[in-house]
Formats: C-alpha cells, structure tokens, sequence
C-alpha cells in the first residue's frame, strides 16, 4: 500500500541552546518557523542534526509544545522518538501524536550490538503495540554510521508488509546501492538523507530528502526538487551547486560547523552551543566555511 508523504525538503532543525545548556526555546522557535517559511514541507525535530539523544523526553515534549503554541502546524511536524527503551520511545511517541504530529521517526534501539534482526523487528512491533494511537504513522531511521545499528532491506521490507503504521524511512546510511534497493519496496516513502542524491531518487519515486543542511540552504533544495516535477532542465542545472554546498559542509562536523555558521549569519552566539560530547566549532574555521558556502561575506 503506499502511503502519502510531504514532498519536498524536510529540515531536521537544529536544536540551540543558551550558555547553561539549556535549551534556547526562543531560537528554536524562531528557526523553526523560518524553515518552514523557507520552504521546508516538514520538519524533523530532534533528529541526529537536533543533538536527539542529547536531549531528555521531557524537554522534546515541552518544546515541541511551544513550538506549535507558537504557530508551528503539527501536521508538519515528524520528530524523532527512537530511544533504546520502549516505554520511553512509546510515551514520547504518544505525546508527540497527541499534539497532532504526522508521524513519528523512530531509531532502533542502539545500546546493544551485533542484534538478531528478529530482536530488531520485535522491538518495532512492541513499539507499535505499545503506542496504540489512530492513524500511528512511524518512519524508520537508518542511520547505522553513527548508531552502529543498521536496519537491513529485507527488514524494512518485512516491517512494512507487517504493520500498517509503517510508512517510510528516512536512508541516512550514505550508501546509494540501499537507497535504491529500499526505493525499490512498492509503496514505501524512502528519504534520502542527502541533497545531493535527489537527480538519482527523485525519478525513483522519493518525495524529497530529510536533509541536515536544509538548515542553511533550504531554498535552494526547495526550489530544485519543484523544478523536477514542473522543469526538469532547470532541475538539472539546479542540482550542482545543491551538491556543491552539501560537499563542502559535510567535510566537517555537520552539527558543530553548521551552528557555528548560524551564529555567525546571525550574530547570536548562543548558536554555536552544543552539548556534550559535541564540543563547539573553531570559530576561525567556522567562518571560513561561512565564506566558502557564501552565507557571509
């Protein structure tokens, strides 16, 4: 069965955070809604760019609320709720849902190595159980370079035929070869992780990418994948300087160097902030890599 899904740019907004450490919910906010103003269909909160594991359910659940008391519509919202426990993952889901989330985007539990992919289909079909919400729709997230837990295609697939609250994933695995064998799954929303793989996913059916750069370049990621639907030859010469600008961020530390980026076009140094173990970003180097994106001058 195939599943609607937002086309188009999806941000994994970064979550900023005051000098204590605390979260800047005022800078959280602000950014959100420009993403979204920028373009970006949706919006993942709490994904790996939004330091997830960093941050405690509770303070997830509050700023999503403030978020959306803000205005943010939680229709395009798809934050991320994959914890190592199910009870945590299920109540952050359900609290999520119950302010009117699209959907959720889980991890697999990441504590333990080496698992028997029936360890890892027991914990989803547990999580499902347990949310027990109308109209759950969960994402999968595939991440396993920074996890060190994969989700192997023919589990995803498995997944998918099994649960009806099963829509997509998001492929952050690098790997074109998984993208487009998970592509390949009829009916299952596949986003790519990566901007730069859009002229290769697009045609193959992906409705766009859950991409951490969208932080910084959001309309042009925007603009390239509407262009595909209604210009492709404009796509075409759209999609170099898209790539260019991912290559060139991703030689560093996509966390550190984007915020210390943002906190530099703003001039609010409250962006910079990350938290343990993340360590803040040469502001030197932050600011060449500011010039060579072309975001200051």
């Amino acid at each position: 069965m195939s599943h609607d899904a937002p086309r188009g740019v999806v941000a994994p907004n970064f979550t900023p955070f005051n000098d204590d450490l605390t979260i800047a919910t005022d800078l959280y906010i602000g950014h959100a809604l420009e993403l979204l103003d920028q373009g970006c269909v949706a919006l993942a909160p709490f994904g790996t760019t939004g330091e997830a594991t960093s941050v405690g359910v509770d303070e997830r659940i509050a700023t999503l609320a403030a978020l959306i008391a803000a205005g943010a519509d939680p229709a395009r919202l798809i934050p991320g709720t994959g914890l190592t426990s199910i009870a945590d993952s299920a109540r952050l889901t359900r609290a999520c849902l119950g302010m009117g989330c699209a959907g959720a985007m889980a991890l697999p539990p990441f504590y333990y190595k080496n698992v028997p992919e029936d360890g890892l289909y027991d914990y989803y079909a547990r999580l499902i159980e347990a949310v027990d919400y109308p109209g759950f729709r969960l994402y999968l997230y595939h991440i396993p370079q920074i996890s060190g837990v994969g989700l192997p295609v023919a589990l995803v697939e498995r997944l998918f035929t099994a649960f009806e609250e099963v829509v997509g994933i998001k492929d952050s695995s690098g790997d074109w070869a998984n993208t487009e064998a998970l592509l390949a799954i009829d009916g299952l929303v596949v986003f790519p992780s990566a901007e730069s793989a859009l002229a290769k996913a697009l045609p193959l059916g992906a409705p766009g990418c859950i991409t951490a750069t969208a932080n910084l370049n959001a309309p042009a990621i925007a603009e390239l994948i509407a262009a595909h639907d209604a210009d492709p030859a404009k796509a075409a010469a759209l999609q170099p300087p898209v790539t260019a600008f991912r290559k060139t961020a991703q030689a560093h530390p996509l966390i550190e160097a984007q915020k210390r980026v943002k906190a530099l076009m703003t001039g609010e140094p409250r962006w910079a902030n990350v938290r343990p173990p993340l360590r803040a970003f040469d502001p030197a180097a932050g600011a060449a890599l500011a010039r060579e994106l072309g975001l200051v001058a």
